[in-house]
């Protein structure tokens, strides 16, 4: 059982909104079109081991299933209320995932034990030391040859976007994202080839996809 934090922020930011957040987010963001993206550009293989860390209701976690079902698929969240609507989700779907309850700065999971690391809208919910830690964690488990695929607020081109960001997304926990620091935050972590490679804007802000790899040498190896 994971002990419940004080600072835990659930993913429609306030418990009693999260019975109305996949409607809004298909509404506000039409989810499938945004994550798909992230999916295909992971390349993902039969046997590959896929983790999504900060699932939430864990859509993007059942459409990775429906698309590799012969990929194994896990979920990761803090949140027991959300990992219950993502048990149904996949349950409903008919696809095979395993839903963990957990931080994504303390995973689970053994060194090198996955081949992708997926994460989509929940790196904005997280402290700049809960950011680095994470990174950390995510270069630890992933195996040689591994990468790690990030969809989340990025840089707006206008002061008027950065100003709406902070306004909707809990204000300095964003500030990260819309200062376009999350890219040198996996240089710093361990990560090699970073790059940003899409955007897409949305009502609310503009959206990065970022992409990462495990360094070809690792912190680990000298362990």
């Amino acid at each position: 059982m994971v002990k419940q934090r004080k600072d835990f922020i659930p993913a429609s930011g306030y418990d009693w909104l999260l019975p109305l957040y996949d409607p809004v987010q298909r509404w506000l963001l039409r989810e499938d079109s945004l994550k798909r993206p992230l999916v295909d550009e992971a390349r993902i293989q039969p046997g590959h081991s896929v983790l999504d860390i900060g699932c939430g209701t864990g859509t993007l976690t059942v459409l990775t299933a429906r698309l590799h079902p012969e990929a194994q698929i896990f979920g990761l969240d803090p949140d027991p209320k959300a990992l219950a609507i993502a048990r149904r989700k996949a349950r409903n779907a008919g696809v095979r995932v395993q839903l963990d309850e957990g931080f994504s700065y303390d995973l689970p999971y053994p060194n090198g034990s996955v081949d992708r690391v997926l994460s989509s809208l929940m790196f904005h919910h997280l402290t700049s030391d809960e950011k680095i830690r994470t990174l950390t964690e995510v270069e630890r488990v992933l195996a040689r040859g591994g990468s790690f695929h990030l969809l989340d607020f990025g840089r707006p081109s206008s002061q008027l976007g950065r100003n709406l960001v902070r306004l909707v997304h809990w204000g300095d926990r964003a500030r990260d994202n819309i200062e376009g620091r999350l890219p040198s935050f996996m240089t710093d972590t361990g990560f090699a080839d970073v790059q940003e490679s899409g955007r897409r804007g949305i009502l609310v802000g503009s959206l990065s996809y970022y992409r990462a790899s495990k360094a070809a040498t690792s912190a680990l190896d000298a362990v």
